[in-house]
């Protein structure tokens, strides 16, 4: 065989032999890319984002638009060819699979995780919407989650509100760490805790009680939950396995009606979403405002994941403007995001809505944008 003939062969079977790895060898990658946006004054799926009652509320306007990122799924495993199209193409996003799935959780635990954070999200949007407003809220101590495996796991559950632990009266939730650690391993500390009736159960005795005349319906529990400490493994203190968090009383029923979604990130926007609903003035001007953000009790916006798929969603939905958490500019500045929209840089509630201020005036020089 001529010596051209076989450099060609040779050649071509180690070209072939790359496309076939290219295509078959598996890469510990995930992939981003922009998800859905949906607006929170509007509907989602013929159900309001949104639903206030109780209250007056009033007619809103325009966009705040929630923005996501969809996510390659646990079981997905990327190939070489799909990580370079990834790394490529300036509509994905290729992380690390262990930055969306760690290897020391189940992807249950991981979807577990991002729904409680989503819900505690929600919770703490309502509570900085009605400060923002002027109401004072009270507060109570709830077990915000169970360690799974834990000494609580059975015992406590999500949602209790913890009134004493060895009848001590409980104000905040610092205190429950404080109490529970005063204790070693393997001894007993009892919690004091208001159950919120199950549904099912309260529909049950509902019905079984509806003869009875004042038969207290789905009423709330009051019981006392014992629970054997174990030891941490980092410093041997003992724990009990649970998180305690801050549940607030509100003056009036916010539903945030939105299911398939998780995570943190759309505090600022539902926050803004609840000051709008329930102010005359119409925060937007018509002018279609997305954003992203966590929210803290205090107001304070935090970082999120993904800011570029979510400002590349936005602008395919129609966003102008884009609220951007502060310590997300700095990886904005790199001119990746749509240029023409407008990224608004927001460290505080009080920021996005000055921010708004100026966009209904129609004042974009004045807006603090991630450009500066």
């Amino acid at each position: 065989m001529p010596r051209r003939i076989a450099t060609l062969l040779t050649s071509g079977l180690l070209l072939l032999g790359l496309l076939f790895a290219a295509l078959l060898v598996r890469v510990p990658y995930a992939q981003m890319s922009p998800g859905p946006t949906v607006n929170t004054l509007g509907e989602h799926n013929g159900v309001p984002v949104l639903d206030i009652t109780g209250t007056e509320t009033y007619e809103t306007s325009g966009h705040l638009n929630m923005t996501t990122v969809r996510v390659t799924g646990v079981n997905y495993r990327m190939s070489v060819a799909d990580a370079m199209r990834g790394w490529l193409s300036p509509r994905a996003g290729v992380v690390p699979y262990e930055t969306l799935y760690p290897d020391d959780r189940t992807a249950d635990e991981v979807d577990q995780e991002n729904a409680e954070e989503f819900s505690r999200s929600q919770e703490s949007a309502k509570a900085v919407a009605l400060r923002e407003l002027g109401y004072e809220l009270e507060s109570e101590t709830i077990v915000d989650s169970v360690v799974r495996g834990g000494p609580a796991e059975g015992e406590l559950r999500a949602g209790d509100v913890i009134l004493e632990v060895d009848g001590e009266p409980i104000d905040e939730p610092a205190q429950v760490a404080e109490v529970v650690t005063r204790h070693t391993a393997d001894e007993k500390v009892v919690f004091t805790v208001r159950r919120p009736a199950d549904e099912e159960e309260a529909a049950a005795t509902a019905a079984s009680d509806s003869a009875d005349e004042g038969a207290d319906e789905g009423a709330d529990e009051v019981l006392d939950v014992t629970v054997t400490t174990a030891a941490a493994e980092d410093d041997g203190r003992a724990i009990v396995g649970i998180q305690a968090g801050t549940a607030y009383v509100f003056p009036f029923e916010i539903d945030i009606e939105l299911a398939d979604v998780g995570g943190p990130s759309a505090g600022l926007m539902f926050a803004l979403g609840i000051i709008d609903k329930l102010t005359p003035e119409d925060l937007t001007g018509g002018t279609f405002v997305a954003g992203t953000g966590t929210i803290a009790e205090d107001g304070r916006v935090g970082p999120i994941g993904g800011v570029l798929m979510k400002t590349i969603a936005a602008r395919d939905q129609g966003a102008e403007y884009f609220l951007t958490p502060e310590a997300n500019c700095r990886s904005l500045r790199d001119g990746s995001a749509p240029d023409d929209l407008t990224l608004v840089s927001v460290g505080t509630l009080d920021d996005a809505l000055t921010a708004l201020e100026h966009i209904r005036a129609d004042e974009p020089g004045e807006l603090t944008t991630c450009d500066d």
